[in-house]
């Protein structure tokens, strides 16, 4: 049987459009926040591991803002959700790794502007295949993946053959 709280919180589950758009808000928001941090911090540590830094950082307070609003919980997120996202933003970290180790392949002193560019770049494409895992894996709604017991009909005895 569901509980109170959890037709409300499938009452006010968004539709794929309104999460796509509030994890473009959110994700594209620390995703933007984070390319600065890393181009910070990259000042002081290599690349990759400035990178490796902010991935942890960021993709700690996405779930969280995903949690509580982009996938419409509305809570925090549970230890199961953060080591689940935690997969998907290890993917994306390999995709930019991968994109920046080409662009220095390709171009011998790159600008910040061209490297903004490409991992953003990166930054998007990862994104969106993060979307699907957190929409369809780690904040699918317990419904979707147990299917609710059915209540079985029994007949009404109106009167009894003696």
């Amino acid at each position: 049987m569901e509980t109170a709280a959890q037709s409300r919180q499938q009452a006010c589950a968004p539709g794929a459009f309104v999460a796509f758009a509030r994890f473009v808000l959110c994700g594209g928001g620390v995703g933007v926040a984070s390319s600065f941090a890393v181009a910070a911090l990259a000042s002081w540590l290599p690349w990759a591991l400035a990178n490796a830094v902010i991935t942890v950082v960021s993709t700690l307070l996405a779930t969280e803002l995903h949690a509580r609003f982009t996938f419409g919980k509305g809570g925090r997120a549970t230890g199961r959700q953060h080591a689940q996202s935690a997969g998907s933003a290890a993917a994306a970290y390999a995709v930019t790794c991968v994109a920046m180790a080409v662009l220095h392949l390709l171009v011998v002193s790159p600008g910040a502007v061209v490297e903004q560019a490409v991992y953003l770049s990166a930054s998007a494409l990862a994104g969106v295949a993060r979307f699907a895992v957190l929409r369809l894996v780690v904040f699918a709604r317990a419904h979707a993946r147990v299917a609710a017991p059915v209540p079985v009909a029994r007949p009404v005895v109106l009167c009894r053959a003696a």
